[in-house]
């Protein structure tokens, strides 16, 4: 039985490197080397110029990896990978990521021209082509020793075909940067694959980020249309001296997306190729959503009063999952949008995007300085005496500086263990409740609530404060277009918003029967100052509090990090406007971003010790940001993008909302920053 001829060079060379096992001497039994990667990928065969022994991989080895492949689609690894790409979802500036083709599809239009690829032929058509195969794979060699290494996203994914072998590929890449420069793409046009798809330029082009986000033309943070060519010309070789530096190898975090080719009213464009399933999506979904907001509900209900904040409750988790489907509806106009960002900029243009950022900013700002303060405030209360609340805001931010220089991908595993103490907190919440038979502080004998606020000037103070749980509609586009099957999004949304809604309802109405008037900010404060409770949960519930800024800090940091390298031109995908910048050595840029992620953490510490209120922190975010991000942009892109197409009574109803939403969101925002003694809102005094 003969073989399929080699078409890479690594099947060329015997195949070590493609094969997922060899016959070994002994019996011709399959053997699995340790040169090959855990997550089915090929290892660096460069890193060393001598020649590599292939030690054979343990059988302990082998099966632990192969229990984490138990549950196909749904296993250990497919979540990992899941929930790593989740990971990076979050953005301020719009960045373009690198483009691959997803693994079980070849291309069925050329990108150069509409030249066939050789690797998709026939082996009879490759024999008749032996000069063209073998330049081709020479030439693939040769690319592949001049380019940085970077791992696929998925085991099998390979980058675009190279189509033009009798084309140098350096001068293929000049022609492309020439094109970038001298136009931007534009978002949704699909006159063709080559010149209409956003996904064009394949990722090993090394150009920088020239155009917005997926191609749409931006000037801030990138070099400015009207810039000279003889500028552009240093940038571009700017940009090579820094990838053959290494200079993209702290920025190169994301995983490339997965692109394929459909065809799609008689012409072939370029699509997202989605990978995370139902189960994945609900876990992503989920943990957006579920954080320390949560722990604000019991004083947010207070404030209200038992009608006003449960209605208020359950009316913002219906609206902002339906706010949810109506971003989906609008991604699906074009399949080149990916963010939030997008929509932002094809409804309102390039303004509407640099607002997005904003708000972005201010919300990723305002829960990285939330986190800190009740690091510090749980930890004076836990150790009374030891430091004053800022000189544990100060120990946190000490902590968080290290942390802050993790990669994306270990970060991601560590938001993981955030939301496990998430759901800890609410379960050692009602364990105490149970324990104790007598209030305050007991689920068998609650305190003494209302069913109207007892204070009608801290019902807008509610508003955010009751908001605050729903704020992920910002990197709902791309976990919808990350779905394997988009079609079961309203399902996954579905499931998602009612155990969040679950997990709070819960919250808020145990913290409020057990406290009554005296709940505090947190309602982990007052089960810290109870004594009555088990030493042993209290500690736990503490170690729990802890762990959450660790782990969301870094994370929620990182966006804010690239948006400020972005602007100083320091990120790989950008060229500095600032002419001291450029010819910089690398040491120097390196010294800079060290600065800036040093930076960042001080700044957090500083607005925390300012703002130190917890409460009002997070009315802030619900009020300013998430009625913006949440109810009234989504809104605005629908109205914009369909408003030829619904019924007159559909556009009343969301024009109605958008008004009530933008109101409820001017009043609560003056609320937030209004003093608590003005409006009767201080925080009950320890007992």
């Amino acid at each position: 039985m003969t073989s399929r001829n080699p078409t890479t060079w690594d099947q060329y060379e015997g195949g070590s490197l493609a094969r997922t096992g060899s016959n070994s001497s002994l019996g011709h039994r399959s053997v699995q080397f340790e040169r090959e990667s855990l997550l089915g990928r090929s290892l660096d065969s460069n890193q060393d110029n001598g020649p590599q022994l292939r030690r054979r991989r343990s059988s302990i080895t082998h099966r632990l990896t192969a229990l984490t492949d138990i549950g196909g689609v749904n296993s250990i690894r497919s979540f990992t990978r899941s929930w790593q790409r989740a990971a990076g979802f979050t953005e301020v500036i719009p960045q373009r990521p690198s483009f691959v083709f997803a693994p079980d599809q070849a291309p069925i239009g050329g990108l150069d021209g509409g030249d066939v690829s050789p690797y998709g032929e026939t082996d009879l058509e490759v024999a008749s082509e032996p000069d063209t195969v073998r330049q081709s794979l020479l030439r693939q060699r040769l690319e592949a020793e001049s380019t940085p290494h970077e791992e696929g996203p998925e085991p099998g994914a390979s980058r675009a075909p190279f189509r033009q072998p009798s084309v140098d590929f350096r001068e293929r890449e000049q022609k492309a940067l020439e094109n970038e420069l001298a136009q931007a793409f534009r978002v949704g046009s699909h006159s063709s694959a080559s010149g209409g798809s956003i996904f064009a330029v394949p990722p090993h082009l090394s150009s920088p980020s020239l155009v917005g986000s997926y191609g749409s033309a931006v000037s801030y943070g990138t070099i400015r249309s009207d810039t000279s060519r003889a500028s552009m010309a240093q940038a571009a070789a700017l940009w090579r001296q820094q990838q053959e530096a290494g200079g993209n190898v702290p920025d190169g975090e994301i995983e490339p997306i997965l692109v394929k080719e459909v065809e799609q009213d008689g012409k072939i464009v370029l699509a997202v190729e989605g990978q995370s399933t139902l189960p994945q999506t609900v876990f992503n979904s989920t943990n957006v959503l579920i954080g320390i907001g949560l722990l604000s509900l019991p004083v947010g209900v207070k404030y209200a009063g038992w009608l006003c904040g449960m209605a208020f409750l359950s009316l913002s988790a219906a609206v902002t999952a339906w706010t949810a489907k109506l971003l989906a509806k609008c991604m699906d106009l074009d399949p080149s949008l990916i963010t939030f960002s997008d929509l932002a900029f094809i409804s309102f243009g390039r303004n509407a995007r640099i607002a997005t950022s904003i708000l972005f900013t201010l919300e990723l700002l305002a829960a990285c300085v939330a986190l800190l303060v009740i690091f510090a405030d749980s930890l004076d209360l836990l150790l009374p005496g030891l430091l004053s609340v800022t000189g544990w805001k100060i120990v946190c931010a000490l902590i968080l500086m290290p942390l802050n220089f993790l990669p994306l991908r270990l970060l991601s595993f560590t938001s993981i263990i955030g939301i496990f103490s998430c759901f800890s907190i609410v379960l050692i919440l009602l364990i105490d409740g149970f324990i104790k038979p007598t209030s305050p502080g007991s689920l068998l004998q609650p305190a003494k609530t209302y069913l109207f606020p007892a204070n009608w000037l801290t019902l807008p103070l509610s508003f955010g404060l009751l908001m605050s749980p729903w704020g992920g509609h910002g990197v709902f586009p791309n976990i919808y277009r990350d779905m394997r099957h988009p079609y079961k999004y309203t399902r996954a949304l579905t499931i998602t918003f009612s155990l969040t809604y679950l997990l709070d309802a819960v919250t808020a109405v145990a913290g409020l029967l057990m406290f009554g008037d005296e709940v505090r900010d947190e309602i982990t404060s007052n089960i810290l100052m109870e004594s009555s409770y088990p030493r042993t949960l209290t500690l736990l519930m503490c170690l729990c509090i802890g762990i959450i800024p660790l782990t969301k800090v870094p994370l929620n940091a990182r966006p804010i990090v690239a948006t400020v390298e972005v602007l100083l031109g320091l990120h790989q995908q950008t060229v500095a406007e600032n002419s001291g910048l450029v010819g910089r050595t690398m040491s120097f840029r390196g010294a800079m971003k060290i600065i800036i992620r040093v930076s960042v953490i001080l700044c957090f510490l500083a607005i925390s010790i300012v703002f130190p209120a917890f409460d009002s922190i997070m009315a802030f975010m619900g009020s300013a940001l998430c009625f913006t991000i949440c109810i009234t942009l989504p809104l605005a892109f629908y109205l914009k993008l369909f408003g030829h197409e619904i019924s007159a009574r559909e556009k009343i109803t969301a024009g109605f909302i958008m008004v009530i939403s933008f109101v409820l969101s001017v009043v609560g925002t003056v609320w937030a920053f209004l003093p608590k003694s003005l409006i009767g809102a201080e925080s009950p005094a320890p007992s």
